[in-house]
């Protein structure tokens, strides 16, 4: 949260279509906040893109899409929500049809674990780039503290809620331990 994964994602579609080249990117369905069909970053950048849902077959849209017209490079945002049959599809897409894909997401949820798409990515991925945001403290954050109503730290519930900074904050380990009320005493 609030390292710029999306904003880098459009830079990157840019300067693809500054030399030329032609994008696609794909963003999961689950999160609408910018409505079907848009990605949208918080500083305002934003572009067109194709939702897709657990079950699409992502070497097939990114095929389809080929077959149209060409394409230089897919970007996918959120890839946390990724199925680990959509994240083998895009290996696919590297390795037989020489696209490059970058994928943007987070790694772990509010409760410290994996999500089912980063696992994949973290295991399957050529290169892994991290980009950075701070905590509060002033230290790298690297785990995310999703908030309730009045702002106070969640540490149960379903893995998958949308929200931005109004319910999700970035912090550093210990301050994320703290916030679960499991820092030594």
């Amino acid at each position: 949260m609030n390292a710029g994964k999306t904003t880098t994602l459009l830079q990157s579609s840019h300067n693809y279509a500054e030399r030329g080249m032609e994008t696609l990117v794909l963003k999961p369905r689950v999160d609408e906040r910018e409505g079907v069909g848009r990605i949208r970053s918080r500083i305002g950048l934003e572009a067109e893109a194709v939702n897709f849902g657990r079950s699409d077959d992502l070497l097939q849209i990114i095929c389809d899409r080929e077959n149209q017209s060409r394409l230089d490079c897919v970007l996918v945002d959120e890839a946390q929500f990724l199925s680990i049959e959509q994240v083998k599809q895009l290996t696919d897409v590297v390795d037989r049809l020489n696209i490059p894909v970058l994928t943007y997401g987070l790694r772990t949820d509010f409760r410290g674990e994996l999500f089912e798409g980063s696992q994949q990515l973290l295991a399957l991925a050529d290169e892994l780039r991290e980009i950075k945001t701070v905590c509060h403290c002033g230290r790298k954050a690297i785990m995310t503290v999703r908030l309730d109503n009045d702002g106070k730290p969640i540490h149960a519930g379903e893995q998958i809620q949308i929200g931005g900074n109004e319910r999700y904050v970035s912090m550093c380990r210990l301050h994320f331990k703290d916030a679960r009320g499991d820092a030594e005493r």
